[in-house]
């Protein structure tokens, strides 16, 4: 805990809250709460075991499956690996299965009412609190931050970092303010509000920061409304987005499972409320929005930044100056099917999805009733569907009646789960298909190989479902309730919190946990074998020589890099082929495109990738882009900026992502189109061209120091073992509420305990 009497912002009171050690910059930064789900976690587990590692804080941690299930009915479930036909899928839920039971952990598995969405499922049970720092193998993450907690997606190797250690390594990120002041007009939205954001600032206008979402708008607006808005601050490129914890918040904890009681509740409250922004407190960059200026917005490419009002038009390549941003704009209107000029209320759709940890809670369900009420779905639409984000949703829609007015206006009603958002299950697009989406990306393939996405809210959703094209909502009604209104359409409103708890009627039966091998000893011969295959045995990064391959377009996001269809492997290892998958190969043929530079000699066998279009890697928190890329034999990706959680994952993978000025690395694709070798010094810190010149760049010197020597993050981290357990003993005593229930009243000595279920 850092005592200072300088004005600090919100994201600095909590960071600073959290300081195990400081060393050089790096700081150890205790976690709070941890959500795990079946995607990101089957290495980081593999890693635990190989390592004789165990999960230091199971109180902290909360499991559960939403990326890979089908949202079809469960009438007849029994088991995962009876219900889930796909195999990859199915292997990867019943590995996360397996391990909860090995490492003793919360799981709320497909047979429980409380299984839903890890970004749904944390707040609507009270995991989620003020202050708190709280991490997922998913960077939508950020979607806690609406309760003033620090909340931001990792990679795997920082998922087993936390597990191993409880804490993670972090520097401090600049601070970023976005005040936005009025009242929302008819029929604008909180997803609105922030797919202007988005528009305005760019996908990486807030790389490297914090956003602070400030203003009387904001105030006005729901928890779930604002969580909404902090689910897509990663979309405009930032580590979290944040709001201030007021009334609106607490009202929305109070008596919900997991949140303090008695008097830790009135003890929490006072914390809570010192965690507004300092007055006097300063920003690196501030971006002030009058919501007078947001419309009903929809996107119109395949970057979330790719937006414009619903009653605009698509905009034309032309109009921007030639180089990466041109191509990029072309690329997007190609992939889209879409001409320069056209009225986005002319683009007809085949399919609509509403849900997603953006727009799957019940107040999403009832905006999306409201439309729907007395109405048909288009005939032209082939399929909408509607999937709640959690089985607590799901039950409170249907006692509020919202499933019978949807179902009768021709909607598909569906199970919870992450579903169409990156259809890494059943629920996909076709080639070609045309969605209105209240997911958060609409990334080529994001939907399904081919797939087609507009970015909406779920009342404009309902609306292109109802009329079969993209449509001002304002259009349908004249008395549309808004974002800040208190009226709520003629429904049955009840309250969330009578849904909170666990309605299972199929039971399995539970493993007993024993755990992973204690480490107090040294590692067995079996134990240092495995170990070689898992990141703590990285080999060293000096210097790096060679023709680098030039891939020139701008925001080259992780789905480009890695499609969703190659996740579904519980290692790290096999993905070479499918890096750039999308340009790689004819989509029709399957056949290499001779077009695409990694398919030709020399940059085949490249170990440098030059990119001057920067924002590479923006995206998902998947730690399979990097591993892709390493497979590939990339060791280094030399470009103008990054997105902060690729830049993160590519170190704690042994490869060295440099920064560089646009001439400079406009030079250096040149240099590789022409076949010109360069080297890469990390040790001196410069890149050295052909013709002698060197290109001085900044590394962190912890990083550097990990890349030169080949160390595991882990390890260095349980050299501070006694700074971790003084902190959480201050925590304890601190905050008593954090502690999960079988650690209260007494203290909690993570090295000698046994790892127990944790039941809640």
């Amino acid at each position: 805990m850092v005592n200072s009497t300088k004005p600090r912002t919100l994201y600095e009171k909590v960071f600073d809250d959290h300081i195990v050690n400081q060393d050089n910059g790096t700081n150890i930064i205790f976690i709070d709460r941890h959500l795990v789900h079946e995607v990101t976690s089957p290495q980081a587990f593999e890693g635990l075991r190989n390592a004789g590692r165990k999960v230091r804080r199971p109180d902290c941690t909360l499991a559960t499956v939403d990326h890979n299930i089908p949202t079809s009915t469960r009438n007849n479930f029994k088991s995962i690996s009876s219900f889930i036909t796909e195999q990859d899928s199915r292997t990867q839920c019943s590995t996360l299965e397996d391990n909860i039971k090995e490492f003793g952990l919360t799981y709320f598995g497909m047979d429980d009412s409380r299984q839903g969405i890890v970004h749904i499922i944390g707040p609507e049970q009270g995991f989620t609190l003020p202050g708190t720092t709280v991490v997922c193998g998913d960077s939508h993450t950020s979607t806690h931050g609406a309760f003033g907690a620090l909340a931001f997606g990792i990679g795997t190797s920082e998922v087993e970092h936390v597990l191993a250690t409880q804490t993670i390594l972090s520097s401090k990120s600049k601070n970023m303010k976005i005040s936005v002041e009025g009242p929302l007009g008819e029929g604008v939205t909180s997803k609105d509000l922030v797919l202007h954001v988005i528009g305005i600032i760019g996908t990486a206008g807030g790389t490297g920061c914090v956003i602070e979402f400030c203003g009387s708008t904001i105030r006005s607006l729901s928890m779930e409304a604002r969580m909404s808005i902090c689910n897509m601050a990663i979309e405009g490129g930032a580590r979290a987005g944040m709001i201030a914890p007021d009334q609106v918040t607490y009202d929305y904890l109070m008596s919900r499972p997991l949140a303090p009681k008695g008097d830790e509740w009135d003890k929490a409250i006072k914390y809570w409320q010192t965690l507004n922004s300092d007055p006097e407190s300063s920003y690196d960059i501030e971006v002030n929005i009058d919501s007078s200026d947001i419309a009903p917005t929809v996107s119109w490419g395949t970057s979330p930044q790719d937006v414009v009002p619903i009653t605009e038009k698509v905009p034309d390549p032309m109009s921007l100056p030639e180089g990466p941003k041109r191509q990029g704009c072309q690329r997007s209107l190609d992939y889209m099917g879409l001409e320069p000029g056209i009225q986005m209320t002319d683009i007809s759709v085949d399919k609509v999805f509403i849900g997603s940890c953006t727009n799957s809670r019940i107040e999403d369900l009832r905006a999306t009733a409201a439309i729907a009420r007395g109405r048909k779905v288009s005939n032209n639409v082939k399929l909408a569907m509607i999937v709640p984000g959690s089985g607590n949703v799901k039950r409170q829609a249907e006692a509020e009646g919202i499933d019978r007015i949807l179902i009768a206006a021709g909607f598909d009603w569906r199970e919870a789960g992450c579903s169409m958002c990156l259809g890494m299950n059943p629920d996909q697009l076709a080639p070609q298909e045309r969605c209105a989406s209240t997911s958060n990306r609409n990334f080529e393939g994001r939907q399904g190989a081919g797939g087609r996405t507009h970015l909406c809210s779920p009342a404009m959703a309902a609306a292109a479902a109802i009329t079969g094209k993209l449509t001002d909502v304002r259009t349908l009604s004249s008395s549309l309730p808004s974002a800040t209104s208190t009226d709520e359409p003629a429904l049955k409103i009840l309250d969330p919190k009578d849904y909170t708890s666990n309605q299972s009627t199929i039971k399995i039966p539970k493993a007993v946990p024993t755990g992973p091998p204690e480490t107090d000893g040294p590692p067995s011969a079996v134990q240092q074998t495995n170990r070689k295959s898992s990141p703590a045995g990285m080999s060293k990064f000096i210097k790096l020589s060679g023709i680098a391959a030039a891939l020139d377009l701008p925001n080259i996001d992780t789905d480009m890099i890695i499609p969703k269809q190659f996740l579904k492997t519980i290692k790290r290892t096999g993905l070479g082929s499918a890096a750039f998958y999308g340009m790689r190969y004819n989509q029709q043929t399957g056949e290499p495109d001779p077009n695409f530079v990694l398919n030709n000699e020399p940059w085949n066998k490249a170990n440098i990738l030059v990119n001057v279009g920067g924002n590479f890697g923006c995206g998902s928190s998947r730690e399979h882009a990097p591993w892709a890329l390493l497979d590939q034999g990339i060791k280094c990706i030399i470009s103008t900026s990054f997105a902060d959680i690729f830049f993160n994952n590519t170190f704690k993978n042994g490869m060295l992502p440099v920064i560089l000025p646009q001439q400079d690395v406009i030079n250096l694709s040149n240099d590789a189109k022409a076949m010109k070798e360069v080297e890469v010094d990390l040790e001196r810190k410069v890149v050295r061209r052909h013709n002698g010149q060197e290109l001085s760049f900044d590394v962190d010197d912890f990083r550097r120091h990990c890349l030169l020597n080949g160390l595991d993050d882990i390890g260095l981290t349980l050299q501070k073992e006694s700074d971790i357990v003084q902190f959480e003993k201050r925590r304890s005593d601190t905050w008593p509420w954090l502690d999960g229930q079988e650690y209260a009243g007494r203290t909690f000595n993570p090295p000698k305990s046994t790892a127990k279920k944790m039941d809640w």
